[in-house]
Protein backbone atom coordinates (compact mmCIF):
# COMPACT_ATOMS: atom_id res chain seq x y z
CA UNK A 1 0.00 0.00 0.00
CA UNK A 2 2.74 2.45 -0.99
CA UNK A 3 0.53 5.49 -1.62
CA UNK A 4 -0.82 5.62 1.92
CA UNK A 5 1.30 6.95 4.83
CA UNK A 6 2.09 4.89 7.88
CA UNK A 7 -0.77 6.15 10.02
CA UNK A 8 -2.90 3.64 8.07
CA UNK A 9 -0.76 0.65 9.08
CA UNK A 10 2.28 -0.52 11.00
CA UNK A 11 5.33 -2.09 9.46
CA UNK A 12 5.79 -5.58 10.86
CA UNK A 13 7.49 -8.78 9.82
CA UNK A 14 5.86 -12.21 10.04
CA UNK A 15 7.16 -14.43 12.81
CA UNK A 16 7.70 -18.03 11.69
CA UNK A 17 6.78 -20.85 14.05
CA UNK A 18 9.85 -22.22 15.79
CA UNK A 19 8.71 -25.78 15.09
CA UNK A 20 9.24 -27.27 11.61
CA UNK A 21 6.83 -26.24 8.85
CA UNK A 22 5.10 -28.39 6.27
CA UNK A 23 2.92 -27.63 3.26
CA UNK A 24 -0.59 -28.88 4.03
CA UNK A 25 -2.36 -27.81 0.85
CA UNK A 26 -1.60 -25.67 -2.15
CA UNK A 27 -4.07 -24.15 -4.63
CA UNK A 28 -2.53 -23.98 -8.12
CA UNK A 29 -5.56 -22.09 -9.49
CA UNK A 30 -4.82 -19.13 -7.24
CA UNK A 31 -1.12 -19.27 -8.06
CA UNK A 32 -2.00 -18.99 -11.75
CA UNK A 33 -4.39 -16.12 -10.97
CA UNK A 34 -1.38 -14.31 -9.49
CA UNK A 35 0.57 -14.98 -12.68
CA UNK A 36 2.80 -17.60 -11.03
CA UNK A 37 3.49 -20.91 -12.72
CA UNK A 38 2.98 -23.36 -9.84
CA UNK A 39 5.37 -25.85 -11.42
CA UNK A 40 8.25 -23.36 -11.29
CA UNK A 41 8.10 -22.90 -7.51
CA UNK A 42 9.06 -25.80 -5.29
CA UNK A 43 7.12 -26.79 -2.16
CA UNK A 44 10.13 -25.75 -0.06
CA UNK A 45 10.02 -22.25 -1.59
CA UNK A 46 6.28 -21.93 -0.86
CA UNK A 47 6.89 -23.04 2.72
CA UNK A 48 9.65 -20.45 3.16
CA UNK A 49 7.43 -17.68 1.77
CA UNK A 50 4.20 -18.52 3.58
CA UNK A 51 5.89 -19.25 6.90
CA UNK A 52 7.63 -15.87 6.66
CA UNK A 53 11.08 -17.43 6.87
CA UNK A 54 12.29 -16.00 3.57
CA UNK A 55 10.60 -13.03 1.91
CA UNK A 56 11.38 -11.35 -1.42
CA UNK A 57 13.85 -8.49 -1.09
CA UNK A 58 11.28 -5.93 -2.27
CA UNK A 59 8.69 -7.09 0.27
CA UNK A 60 7.66 -4.51 2.90
CA UNK A 61 5.19 -6.34 5.17
CA UNK A 62 2.60 -4.45 7.19
CA UNK A 63 -0.41 -4.88 9.46
CA UNK A 64 -3.45 -2.76 8.65
CA UNK A 65 -5.14 -0.45 11.15
CA UNK A 66 -8.94 -0.33 11.46
CA UNK A 67 -11.75 -0.04 14.01
CA UNK A 68 -15.16 -1.66 14.04
CA UNK A 69 -18.53 -2.26 15.56
CA UNK A 70 -18.41 -5.69 17.17
CA UNK A 71 -21.82 -7.17 18.04
CA UNK A 72 -23.20 -3.63 17.84
CA UNK A 73 -20.62 -1.96 20.07
CA UNK A 74 -17.96 0.39 18.75
CA UNK A 75 -14.34 -0.64 19.30
CA UNK A 76 -12.32 2.46 18.37
CA UNK A 77 -9.14 0.58 17.45
CA UNK A 78 -8.65 -2.91 16.12
CA UNK A 79 -6.36 -3.90 13.25
CA UNK A 80 -4.65 -6.98 11.85
CA UNK A 81 -3.89 -8.75 15.10
CA UNK A 82 -2.70 -11.97 13.47
CA UNK A 83 -2.26 -11.10 9.81
CA UNK A 84 0.59 -9.64 7.79
CA UNK A 85 0.10 -8.09 4.37
CA UNK A 86 3.17 -9.02 2.34
CA UNK A 87 2.43 -6.71 -0.55
CA UNK A 88 0.67 -6.37 -3.86
CA UNK A 89 1.22 -8.41 -7.00
CA UNK A 90 0.04 -7.59 -10.52
CA UNK A 91 -0.68 -10.45 -12.95
CA UNK A 92 -0.35 -10.48 -16.73
CA UNK A 93 -3.87 -9.08 -17.13
CA UNK A 94 -3.01 -6.06 -15.00
CA UNK A 95 -5.13 -7.28 -12.07
CA UNK A 96 -3.74 -6.43 -8.64
CA UNK A 97 -3.95 -8.65 -5.58
CA UNK A 98 -2.86 -8.26 -1.97
CA UNK A 99 -1.14 -11.31 -0.47
CA UNK A 100 -1.80 -11.69 3.23
CA UNK A 101 -0.56 -14.24 5.75
CA UNK A 102 -3.11 -15.07 8.45
CA UNK A 103 -1.68 -16.52 11.65
CA UNK A 104 1.77 -15.07 11.04
CA UNK A 105 2.49 -13.78 14.54
CA UNK A 106 2.16 -10.75 16.78
CA UNK A 107 1.48 -7.26 15.46
CA UNK A 108 0.91 -3.94 17.25
CA UNK A 109 -2.83 -4.72 17.02
CA UNK A 110 -2.80 -8.17 18.65
CA UNK A 111 -4.47 -6.78 21.81
CA UNK A 112 -3.13 -9.49 24.09
CA UNK A 113 -3.62 -12.27 21.55
CA UNK A 114 -0.91 -14.58 20.31
CA UNK A 115 -1.09 -13.57 16.63
CA UNK A 116 -1.59 -17.17 15.60
CA UNK A 117 -4.21 -19.27 13.84
CA UNK A 118 -4.95 -22.91 14.50
CA UNK A 119 -5.05 -25.63 11.88
CA UNK A 120 -8.80 -26.11 12.42
CA UNK A 121 -9.84 -22.56 11.59
CA UNK A 122 -7.31 -22.31 8.78
CA UNK A 123 -8.70 -25.36 7.00
CA UNK A 124 -12.23 -23.99 7.36
CA UNK A 125 -11.33 -20.65 5.76
CA UNK A 126 -9.21 -22.28 3.06
CA UNK A 127 -12.06 -24.55 1.98
CA UNK A 128 -14.92 -22.09 2.38
CA UNK A 129 -13.34 -19.21 0.50
CA UNK A 130 -12.73 -21.51 -2.46
CA UNK A 131 -16.23 -22.98 -2.11
CA UNK A 132 -17.74 -19.50 -2.28
CA UNK A 133 -15.68 -18.72 -5.35
CA UNK A 134 -16.96 -21.92 -6.93
CA UNK A 135 -20.51 -20.74 -6.25
CA UNK A 136 -19.79 -17.43 -7.99
CA UNK A 137 -19.94 -15.37 -4.79
CA UNK A 138 -17.36 -12.56 -4.39
CA UNK A 139 -14.76 -13.59 -1.85
CA UNK A 140 -11.16 -13.55 -0.78
CA UNK A 141 -9.25 -16.54 -2.19
CA UNK A 142 -6.89 -19.03 -0.58
CA UNK A 143 -3.44 -19.83 -1.95
CA UNK A 144 -2.04 -22.33 0.55
CA UNK A 145 -1.83 -23.61 4.10
CA UNK A 146 1.48 -24.11 5.87
CA UNK A 147 1.26 -26.09 9.08
CA UNK A 148 3.47 -26.53 12.11
CA UNK A 149 3.69 -28.78 15.14
CA UNK A 150 3.83 -25.66 17.31
CA UNK A 151 1.13 -25.54 19.97
CA UNK A 152 -1.51 -22.79 19.96
CA UNK A 153 -4.11 -22.43 22.70
CA UNK A 154 -7.78 -21.61 22.01
CA UNK A 155 -10.41 -23.54 23.98
CA UNK A 156 -7.77 -26.27 24.02
CA UNK A 157 -4.23 -26.79 22.76
CA UNK A 158 -4.13 -27.21 18.98
CA UNK A 159 -1.48 -27.16 16.29
CA UNK A 160 -0.82 -23.90 14.49
CA UNK A 161 -1.01 -23.01 10.80
CA UNK A 162 -0.65 -20.05 8.48
CA UNK A 163 -3.07 -19.29 5.65
CA UNK A 164 -1.96 -17.38 2.58
CA UNK A 165 -4.98 -15.56 1.16
CA UNK A 166 -5.45 -12.98 -1.55
CA UNK A 167 -7.90 -10.23 -2.38
CA UNK A 168 -7.99 -7.13 -4.55
CA UNK A 169 -8.05 -5.32 -1.22
CA UNK A 170 -8.44 -6.19 2.44
CA UNK A 171 -9.79 -2.71 3.29
CA UNK A 172 -12.98 -2.78 5.32
CA UNK A 173 -15.68 -0.50 6.66
CA UNK A 174 -13.64 -0.26 9.87
CA UNK A 175 -10.69 1.15 7.92
CA UNK A 176 -12.71 4.38 7.65
CA UNK A 177 -14.29 4.16 11.09
CA UNK A 178 -11.00 4.33 12.98
CA UNK A 179 -10.19 7.79 11.62
CA UNK A 180 -13.74 9.08 11.96
CA UNK A 181 -13.71 8.19 15.67
CA UNK A 182 -10.35 9.94 16.03
CA UNK A 183 -11.76 13.06 14.35
CA UNK A 184 -9.04 12.70 11.70
CA UNK A 185 -11.29 13.62 8.81
CA UNK A 186 -8.38 14.35 6.50
CA UNK A 187 -7.41 10.67 6.80
CA UNK A 188 -10.97 9.63 5.94
CA UNK A 189 -10.73 11.68 2.76
CA UNK A 190 -7.23 10.40 1.99
CA UNK A 191 -8.41 6.80 2.32
CA UNK A 192 -11.52 7.47 0.21
CA UNK A 193 -9.35 9.02 -2.51
CA UNK A 194 -7.08 5.98 -2.40
CA UNK A 195 -9.98 3.52 -2.69
CA UNK A 196 -11.45 5.45 -5.62
CA UNK A 197 -8.12 5.69 -7.43
CA UNK A 198 -7.20 2.03 -6.89
CA UNK A 199 -10.54 0.25 -7.09
CA UNK A 200 -13.23 2.57 -8.46
CA UNK A 201 -11.34 4.78 -10.94
CA UNK A 202 -14.51 5.55 -12.93
CA UNK A 203 -15.78 7.50 -9.91
CA UNK A 204 -12.85 9.93 -9.93
CA UNK A 205 -14.55 12.23 -12.46
CA UNK A 206 -17.96 12.02 -10.79
CA UNK A 207 -19.30 15.36 -9.60
CA UNK A 208 -19.86 13.81 -6.14
CA UNK A 209 -17.19 11.07 -5.99
CA UNK A 210 -17.61 10.24 -2.30
CA UNK A 211 -21.37 9.87 -2.59
CA UNK A 212 -20.77 7.69 -5.66
CA UNK A 213 -18.30 5.60 -3.64
CA UNK A 214 -20.86 4.99 -0.90
CA UNK A 215 -23.46 4.19 -3.54
CA UNK A 216 -21.19 1.57 -5.13
CA UNK A 217 -20.42 -0.05 -1.78
CA UNK A 218 -24.17 -0.12 -0.99
CA UNK A 219 -24.85 -1.83 -4.31
CA UNK A 220 -22.10 -4.41 -3.91
CA UNK A 221 -23.05 -5.17 -0.32
CA UNK A 222 -26.72 -5.62 -1.19
CA UNK A 223 -25.87 -8.01 -4.02
CA UNK A 224 -23.36 -9.92 -1.90
CA UNK A 225 -25.78 -10.58 0.95
CA UNK A 226 -28.56 -11.48 -1.51
CA UNK A 227 -26.22 -14.16 -2.86
CA UNK A 228 -25.52 -15.44 0.63
CA UNK A 229 -29.24 -15.71 1.33
CA UNK A 230 -29.93 -17.48 -1.95
CA UNK A 231 -27.32 -20.16 -1.29
CA UNK A 232 -28.07 -20.52 2.44
CA UNK A 233 -24.76 -19.14 3.72
CA UNK A 234 -24.46 -17.59 7.18
CA UNK A 235 -21.32 -15.59 7.92
CA UNK A 236 -21.59 -15.67 11.69
CA UNK A 237 -19.69 -12.49 12.64
CA UNK A 238 -20.88 -9.55 10.54
CA UNK A 239 -19.01 -6.90 12.50
CA UNK A 240 -18.10 -3.81 10.48
CA UNK A 241 -14.44 -4.83 10.60
CA UNK A 242 -15.45 -7.97 8.67
CA UNK A 243 -17.21 -6.04 5.88
CA UNK A 244 -15.22 -5.50 2.68
CA UNK A 245 -15.16 -2.12 0.96
CA UNK A 246 -15.22 -4.09 -2.32
CA UNK A 247 -18.21 -6.27 -1.44
CA UNK A 248 -16.19 -9.45 -0.87
CA UNK A 249 -16.92 -12.20 1.63
CA UNK A 250 -14.19 -11.54 4.17
CA UNK A 251 -12.87 -13.24 7.33
CA UNK A 252 -14.34 -16.72 7.61
CA UNK A 253 -14.85 -17.74 11.21
CA UNK A 254 -17.97 -19.44 12.58
CA UNK A 255 -19.70 -19.63 9.20
CA UNK A 256 -22.29 -22.23 8.32
CA UNK A 257 -24.22 -23.34 5.27
CA UNK A 258 -27.79 -23.99 6.32
CA UNK A 259 -28.94 -27.60 6.19
CA UNK A 260 -32.58 -27.81 7.28
CA UNK A 261 -34.22 -24.55 6.23
CA UNK A 262 -34.63 -22.46 9.36
CA UNK A 263 -34.64 -18.68 8.78
CA UNK A 264 -33.43 -18.05 12.33
CA UNK A 265 -30.41 -20.34 11.90
CA UNK A 266 -27.52 -19.23 14.16
CA UNK A 267 -24.18 -20.69 13.06
CA UNK A 268 -22.05 -18.95 15.70
CA UNK A 269 -22.13 -20.59 19.13
CA UNK A 270 -20.86 -17.28 20.58
CA UNK A 271 -23.83 -15.32 19.17
CA UNK A 272 -26.03 -15.75 22.22
CA UNK A 273 -28.73 -13.32 21.10
CA UNK A 274 -28.84 -14.25 17.41
CA UNK A 275 -27.66 -10.87 16.18
CA UNK A 276 -26.04 -12.52 13.17
CA UNK A 277 -28.64 -15.21 12.52
CA UNK A 278 -29.24 -16.12 8.88
CA UNK A 279 -32.43 -14.07 8.53
CA UNK A 280 -30.81 -11.06 10.23
CA UNK A 281 -27.99 -10.74 7.69
CA UNK A 282 -29.81 -8.43 5.24
CA UNK A 283 -30.70 -6.00 8.02
CA UNK A 284 -27.22 -6.16 9.53
CA UNK A 285 -25.79 -5.36 6.09
CA UNK A 286 -27.76 -2.11 6.12
CA UNK A 287 -26.85 -1.40 9.76
CA UNK A 288 -23.18 -1.77 8.90
CA UNK A 289 -23.55 0.44 5.84
CA UNK A 290 -25.00 3.10 8.12
CA UNK A 291 -21.80 2.93 10.17
CA UNK A 292 -19.73 3.34 7.01
CA UNK A 293 -21.90 6.26 5.91
CA UNK A 294 -21.39 7.85 9.33
CA UNK A 295 -17.63 7.59 8.87
CA UNK A 296 -17.94 9.25 5.45
CA UNK A 297 -20.14 12.12 6.69
CA UNK A 298 -17.17 14.54 6.65
CA UNK A 299 -17.20 14.06 2.85
CA UNK A 300 -20.93 14.45 2.18
CA UNK A 301 -24.13 15.75 3.68
CA UNK A 302 -26.35 13.72 5.97
CA UNK A 303 -29.13 13.94 3.39
CA UNK A 304 -26.88 12.59 0.62
CA UNK A 305 -25.89 9.67 2.83
CA UNK A 306 -29.50 8.98 3.77
CA UNK A 307 -30.71 8.97 0.17
CA UNK A 308 -27.88 6.64 -0.82
CA UNK A 309 -28.61 4.19 2.01
CA UNK A 310 -32.27 4.07 0.96
CA UNK A 311 -31.14 2.28 -2.20
CA UNK A 312 -30.00 -0.78 -0.25
CA UNK A 313 -33.30 -2.52 0.47
CA UNK A 314 -34.75 -2.43 -3.07
CA UNK A 315 -31.37 -3.49 -4.48
CA UNK A 316 -31.21 -6.42 -2.07
CA UNK A 317 -34.82 -7.52 -2.61
CA UNK A 318 -34.61 -7.29 -6.41
CA UNK A 319 -31.39 -9.29 -6.61
CA UNK A 320 -32.55 -11.86 -4.07
CA UNK A 321 -35.74 -12.58 -6.00
CA UNK A 322 -33.82 -12.61 -9.26
CA UNK A 323 -31.61 -15.35 -7.82
CA UNK A 324 -34.50 -17.29 -6.33
CA UNK A 325 -36.44 -17.19 -9.62
CA UNK A 326 -33.36 -18.60 -11.33
CA UNK A 327 -33.15 -21.38 -8.72
CA UNK A 328 -36.69 -22.41 -9.71
CA UNK A 329 -36.04 -21.97 -13.41
CA UNK A 330 -38.65 -19.21 -13.68
CA UNK A 331 -38.43 -16.71 -16.51
CA UNK A 332 -40.83 -14.03 -15.32
CA UNK A 333 -41.19 -12.15 -12.04
CA UNK A 334 -44.60 -11.11 -10.79
CA UNK A 335 -46.63 -11.25 -7.58
CA UNK A 336 -47.63 -14.85 -8.22
CA UNK A 337 -44.05 -16.04 -8.77
CA UNK A 338 -42.85 -14.28 -5.60
CA UNK A 339 -45.70 -15.87 -3.69
CA UNK A 340 -44.65 -19.25 -5.09
CA UNK A 341 -41.14 -18.74 -3.69
CA UNK A 342 -42.43 -17.60 -0.29
CA UNK A 343 -44.83 -20.55 -0.07
CA UNK A 344 -42.02 -22.99 -0.86
CA UNK A 345 -39.79 -21.53 1.86
CA UNK A 346 -42.66 -21.72 4.37
CA UNK A 347 -43.29 -25.37 3.50
CA UNK A 348 -39.56 -26.11 3.75
CA UNK A 349 -39.39 -24.55 7.21
CA UNK A 350 -42.45 -26.42 8.45
CA UNK A 351 -41.14 -29.72 7.09
CA UNK A 352 -37.46 -29.41 8.07
CA UNK A 353 -36.33 -29.74 4.46
CA UNK A 354 -32.66 -29.61 3.56
CA UNK A 355 -32.17 -26.36 1.62
CA UNK A 356 -29.43 -27.40 -0.82
CA UNK A 357 -30.76 -30.90 -1.48
CA UNK A 358 -34.27 -29.68 -2.25
CA UNK A 359 -33.27 -27.06 -4.81
CA UNK A 360 -30.96 -29.54 -6.52
CA UNK A 361 -33.75 -32.12 -6.57
CA UNK A 362 -36.17 -29.57 -8.07
CA UNK A 363 -33.97 -29.48 -11.17
CA UNK A 364 -35.61 -32.82 -12.05
CA UNK A 365 -39.17 -31.73 -11.26
CA UNK A 366 -41.74 -32.96 -13.79
CA UNK A 367 -45.11 -31.19 -13.60
CA UNK A 368 -47.94 -33.38 -12.31
CA UNK A 369 -49.86 -35.41 -13.33
CA UNK A 370 -47.04 -36.68 -15.59
CA UNK A 371 -45.03 -37.58 -12.46
CA UNK A 372 -45.40 -37.65 -8.69
CA UNK A 373 -41.81 -36.52 -8.09
CA UNK A 374 -41.38 -39.07 -5.32
CA UNK A 375 -37.70 -38.25 -4.68
CA UNK A 376 -38.66 -34.63 -4.00
CA UNK A 377 -41.78 -35.48 -1.99
CA UNK A 378 -39.72 -37.69 0.30
CA UNK A 379 -37.70 -34.69 1.46
CA UNK A 380 -40.86 -33.39 3.19
CA UNK A 381 -42.24 -34.74 6.46
CA UNK A 382 -45.76 -34.08 5.16
CA UNK A 383 -45.78 -35.11 1.52
CA UNK A 384 -49.09 -33.33 0.97
CA UNK A 385 -47.38 -29.99 1.65
CA UNK A 386 -45.18 -30.59 -1.35
CA UNK A 387 -48.13 -31.77 -3.48
CA UNK A 388 -50.02 -28.53 -2.84
CA UNK A 389 -47.00 -26.44 -3.73
CA UNK A 390 -46.22 -28.59 -6.80
CA UNK A 391 -49.59 -27.65 -8.26
CA UNK A 392 -48.76 -23.96 -7.85
CA UNK A 393 -45.39 -24.56 -9.50
CA UNK A 394 -47.00 -26.46 -12.36
CA UNK A 395 -49.42 -23.60 -13.04
CA UNK A 396 -46.58 -21.05 -13.03
CA UNK A 397 -44.55 -23.14 -15.47
CA UNK A 398 -47.57 -23.51 -17.74
CA UNK A 399 -48.13 -19.75 -17.74
CA UNK A 400 -44.52 -19.30 -18.81
CA UNK A 401 -44.63 -22.17 -21.32
CA UNK A 402 -41.46 -23.32 -19.57
CA UNK A 403 -39.85 -26.31 -21.30
CA UNK A 404 -38.71 -29.11 -18.98
CA UNK A 405 -35.32 -29.78 -20.59
CA UNK A 406 -34.13 -26.19 -20.90
CA UNK A 407 -35.38 -25.41 -17.40
CA UNK A 408 -33.54 -28.42 -15.96
CA UNK A 409 -30.26 -27.41 -17.56
CA UNK A 410 -30.59 -23.78 -16.43
CA UNK A 411 -31.41 -24.84 -12.86
CA UNK A 412 -28.41 -27.15 -12.68
CA UNK A 413 -26.17 -24.14 -13.35
CA UNK A 414 -27.43 -22.24 -10.29
CA UNK A 415 -28.39 -24.95 -7.77
CA UNK A 416 -25.21 -26.58 -6.44
CA UNK A 417 -25.07 -30.27 -5.76
CA UNK A 418 -22.33 -29.68 -3.20
CA UNK A 419 -21.83 -27.01 -0.54
CA UNK A 420 -19.29 -26.96 2.28
CA UNK A 421 -21.25 -28.30 5.21
CA UNK A 422 -19.59 -28.05 8.60
CA UNK A 423 -19.34 -31.81 8.95
CA UNK A 424 -17.40 -32.04 5.67
CA UNK A 425 -14.87 -29.50 6.93
CA UNK A 426 -14.71 -31.40 10.23
CA UNK A 427 -13.82 -34.66 8.48
CA UNK A 428 -10.96 -32.86 6.72
CA UNK A 429 -9.85 -31.32 10.03
CA UNK A 430 -9.94 -34.64 11.89
CA UNK A 431 -7.83 -36.31 9.21
CA UNK A 432 -5.40 -33.39 9.05
CA UNK A 433 -4.84 -33.62 12.79
CA UNK A 434 -3.64 -37.16 12.08
CA UNK A 435 -1.29 -35.80 9.37
CA UNK A 436 -3.57 -36.96 6.55
CA UNK A 437 -4.23 -33.92 4.34
CA UNK A 438 -5.81 -35.79 1.42
CA UNK A 439 -9.40 -34.89 2.34
CA UNK A 440 -8.64 -31.16 2.04
CA UNK A 441 -7.62 -31.53 -1.59
CA UNK A 442 -10.46 -33.96 -2.28
CA UNK A 443 -13.01 -31.45 -1.02
CA UNK A 444 -11.29 -28.64 -2.88
CA UNK A 445 -11.84 -30.52 -6.14
CA UNK A 446 -15.63 -30.74 -5.75
CA UNK A 447 -16.06 -27.29 -4.21
CA UNK A 448 -14.28 -25.66 -7.14
CA UNK A 449 -17.09 -26.98 -9.37
CA UNK A 450 -20.07 -27.58 -7.07
CA UNK A 451 -22.62 -27.77 -9.89
CA UNK A 452 -21.03 -30.83 -11.52
CA UNK A 453 -22.08 -34.37 -10.62
CA UNK A 454 -18.77 -35.78 -9.22
CA UNK A 455 -20.37 -39.26 -8.91
CA UNK A 456 -17.51 -40.61 -6.78
CA UNK A 457 -18.38 -37.97 -4.15
CA UNK A 458 -22.17 -38.55 -4.09
CA UNK A 459 -22.10 -39.23 -0.37
CA UNK A 460 -21.37 -35.55 0.23
CA UNK A 461 -24.58 -34.62 -1.59
CA UNK A 462 -26.74 -36.89 0.54
CA UNK A 463 -28.29 -36.50 3.94
CA UNK A 464 -25.74 -35.33 6.53
CA UNK A 465 -24.77 -37.86 9.21
CA UNK A 466 -26.52 -37.69 12.57
CA UNK A 467 -23.42 -36.36 14.35
CA UNK A 468 -23.34 -33.27 12.07
CA UNK A 469 -25.85 -31.51 14.34
CA UNK A 470 -23.43 -31.78 17.26
CA UNK A 471 -20.78 -29.57 15.66
CA UNK A 472 -20.46 -26.15 17.28
CA UNK A 473 -18.40 -23.30 15.88
CA UNK A 474 -17.62 -20.05 17.65
CA UNK A 475 -15.63 -16.86 17.20
CA UNK A 476 -12.42 -18.86 17.70
CA UNK A 477 -13.28 -21.15 14.78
Amino acid sequence: MPRLPERFYSRVKPTPFEAPHHLISFNPDVARLLGIDPDRVSPAEWIDLISGRRLPAECEPLAMLYAGHQFGHVVPQLGDGRATLLGEIRNQQGEKYDIQLKGSGLTPYSCGGDGRAVLRSTIREYLCSEAMHGLGIPTTRALAIVGSDAEVYREQIETGAILARIASSHLRFGSFEVFYHRDQHDAVQQLADFVIAEHYPDLATHDKPYVALLEEVVRRTARLIARWQAVGFAHGVLNTDNMSILGLTLDYGPFGVMEQYQPGYICNHSDFHGRYAFDQQPGIGLWNLNRLAQALIPLMSVEQAKVTLEQYEPLFVDHYFELMHAKLGLKNQDDMSRELISDLLSAMQANQVDYTRLFRALCDFVPPPQARNEAIRNLFVEREAFDIWAQQYRRQLEREQNHVTSRREAMRQVNPKYVLRNYMAQIAIDKAQQNDFSEIDRLLDILRDPFAEHPDMDHYAGEPPGWANQIEVSCSS
